[in-house]
């Protein structure tokens, strides 16, 4: 029985986890079981990367565990860790070498790695079986606050213009060019269309698309399925592609991809990152990511609406907060702008 690309994507990240949980204390058996029911196979993958590290670093760091088998460590060793030996983690995170590469966590990343500390020793303190968690007093590192970037209308009109002409391609980007523009359009009008992630867009099969209501099923972080409604730009270009899509033989496995790459697989999303890379270079010295375009979409819905709730739930946002955290700085730059509008005496 074929698998969809969503059941594939699990069983490749549950396949890691297996693996990198061997590595760990086989106590933490018992969190990943629990975690099966809340979190995605991609989130309990993310929490094993950051439980090795953290092992890792107490293995060279620490002269308790260097010598030890962890995975007969028992869980009574949590409570002998002291919120310091969170902090030195923490500032280890820094740069640090494994494996003959050197590694680099920004503050984002930090506080990534801290978070997961939190729900690890959080789950075996409410169990009551430890005493303390030692995570959860520790400051979490000051992210900084990121600008959107994003394109106006001129960069995302520029944008649009370029593929359909290939202008300022190099030869080589111009030998594939024609043969791939009706998906690169589809691609990139879809996502500044709908603000679909890059992850949903390359999940997409033919049957996912429905254009009698204009509207497409993807799969959300999390595994939830929800419906993107697209207007009359985003139609235009995916029924253009869909004529080319149609000729196509994709090897086994991929026949039901609605994008499909040059192997005639489906596509992935190193590759739709590249191809937005490359278009995005002819309009803008800004860099663009799928991310990016999908910046764009919500930055535009918001100013068309004001709208923070819709925004949200357009772009699959659970907590709106999320939303609110990244749009509504939005409102007070117009606020700004407004007070130069009106005019209390005509300039001489």
């Amino acid at each position: 029985m074929s698998q969809t690309y969503h059941e594939q994507i699990d069983y490749k990240n549950t396949m890691k986890l297996r693996e990198l949980q061997k590595e760990l204390p086989a106590f933490a058996d018992d969190f990943f079981r629990a975690m099966e029911i809340k979190k995605a196979t991609n989130t309990r993958r993310n929490y094993a990367y950051d439980l090795s590290t953290f092992f890792y670093f107490l293995r060279t760091t620490n002269s308790y565990f260097r010598d030890k088998d962890l995975r007969t460590l028992p869980v009574s060793i949590l409570d002998n860790l002291q919120p310091v030996d969170i902090e030195e983690y923490l500032s280890f995170l820094t740069y640090y070498e494994k494996d003959g590469q050197i590694y680099q966590n920004h503050e984002e990343g930090k506080a990534r790695k801290l978070a997961t500390l939190n729900t690890f020793f959080g789950y075996f303190h409410k169990k009551e079986m430890i005493q303390k968690n030692a995570p959860s007093v520790v400051d979490v590192p000051r992210v900084k606050e990121k600008n959107i970037i994003r394109l106006d209308a001129n960069e995302v009109a520029q944008l649009i213009d370029n593929i359909e002409s290939g202008e300022k391609l190099t030869k080589q980007q111009k030998v594939w060019h024609e043969r791939n523009k009706a998906r690169d359009l589809a691609i990139v009008v879809t996502l500044l269309g709908t603000g679909v992630r890059v992850t949903e867009l390359v999940g997409l099969d033919l049957s996912d698309l429905d254009f009698d209501n204009g509207a497409m099923r993807v799969i959300r972080k999390g595994g939830n399925e929800d419906i993107v409604y697209f207007g009359e730009e985003t139609e235009e270009m995916l029924r253009n592609y869909l004529d080319e899509r149609m000729k196509m033989t994709p090897a086994p496995g991929h026949e039901n991809a609605l994008f499909i790459s040059q192997n005639n697989t489906r596509i992935t999303v190193r590759s739709v990152e590249r191809l937005v890379k490359k278009y995005a270079s002819t309009a803008t010295v800004k860099k663009i990511t799928p991310h990016k375009l999908r910046s764009t979409y919500g930055t535009a819905l918001y100013q068309e609406t004001g709208d923070i709730y819709l925004v949200a739930d357009v772009l699959g946002h659970k907590n709106v907060n999320t939303t609110r955290k990244h749009y509504a700085a939005m409102k007070e730059e117009n606020k700004r702008k407004a007070a130069n509008i009106v005019q209390l005496r005509e300039k001489e």
